[in-house]
């Protein structure tokens, strides 16, 4: 028995599946099949019950993936404080974020960091849906919302807010006057969530939380499932559109869009958001995943602040 067979065991376990182990491993499955079947043989008894159609853990499956997983997790954690000594980071290090957020924040900085930690190899998985984050072997996560919930550990890399916005193309067309209940008269450019379609809340900036909240219905025209798409049609001339700071700062900034009600907060669920990092829950963190979000920290915020 050797390290890596107990490292496939301890994949196989979370993914059920020879076939997922097998695609991420790229090997063949009946390898993964032989591997465990070994290993169930070494030990005496059966790690998982397996019919035509599904795979499970028993018992002492169950009770030997903890004690397995403790072991790798002590030997990677010895591992990475002697590789310490050397400084630089090395090994592969992989990531999750929205589409929107990896291409518009995360790409940019990727020169930088390849400077920083060029012995470093990243993987970036940039979806809309919330990975597994042991199931998929990831190291590290950026998610939205006003607070996130589970077996993790999570740090705020920055507040989210949002504005809406038109470009000067628009405006010609469709005037706008400074109250946020002028988007009646509008069809706006919405995105394709529960909440941002039909109505949105505002409330004074200067005043914060506890100003009053003002909720306006409106009406769309495009409906998008990709913030980066909805950005491009809004700055083509669409209608106005409910969008986060850090995906519209900088187009602001320029001048090639118009922040409609800068006295206002505006948001379609929750006026209180962030970006946090998000990480498995372990007894340390790993060098590579340290210096990451060290990283992120230092340079995302400037990306993504918006001028007031």
């Amino acid at each position: 028995m050797n390290l890596d067979t107990l490292r496939l065991f301890v994949d196989t376990a979370y993914k059920l599946s020879f076939a997922a182990v097998a695609e991420a491993r790229e090997v063949n499955p009946s390898s993964v099949s032989r591997t465990i079947a070994q290993l169930e043989k070494h030990l005496g008894f059966r790690l998982f019950q397996r019919t035509t159609r599904t795979m499970t853990l028993t018992e002492s499956g169950k009770i030997y993936l903890l004690r397995v997983e403790d072991i790798l997790n002590k030997l990677e954690e010895a591992k990475e404080q002697a590789r310490r000594v050397h400084i630089e980071p090395v090994g592969t290090l992989r990531i999750t974020s929205s589409i929107s957020f990896g291409e518009h924040i995360i790409v940019p900085l990727l020169p930088l960091f390849r400077q920083h930690y060029p012995r470093l190899k990243l993987e970036l998985l940039f979806t809309d849906a919330n990975l597994d984050l042991v199931a998929d072997n990831i190291d590290l996560a950026i998610r939205f919302g006003p607070y996130i919930t589970g077996n993790v550990i999570v740090s705020k890399l920055f507040s989210t807010s949002y504005r809406i916005v038109a470009s000067q193309e628009y405006l010609k067309r469709f005037p706008m006057a400074k109250d946020p209940e002028d988007l009646k008269h509008h069809r706006c450019t919405v995105y394709a969530l529960p909440g941002f379609r039909s109505e949105w809340s505002f409330r004074l900036r200067q005043v914060g939380k506890d100003a009053s909240v003002k909720k306006v219905q409106i009406q769309s025209g495009t409906v998008l499932t990709s913030m980066c798409s909805l950005r491009s049609v809004v700055l083509g001339g669409d209608g106005p559109a409910l969008v986060p700071d850090w995906l519209i700062g900088r187009d602001i900034a320029k001048g090639n869009l118009v922040d409609l009600f800068p006295e206002y907060e505006a948001t379609a669920r929750n006026f209180d958001s962030a970006a946090w990092l998000v990480y498995p829950s372990r007894d340390y963190l790993p060098h590579k995943v340290r210096v990451m979000i060290e990283f992120l920290k230092e340079h995302v915020p400037e990306l993504t602040r918006a001028p007031t």
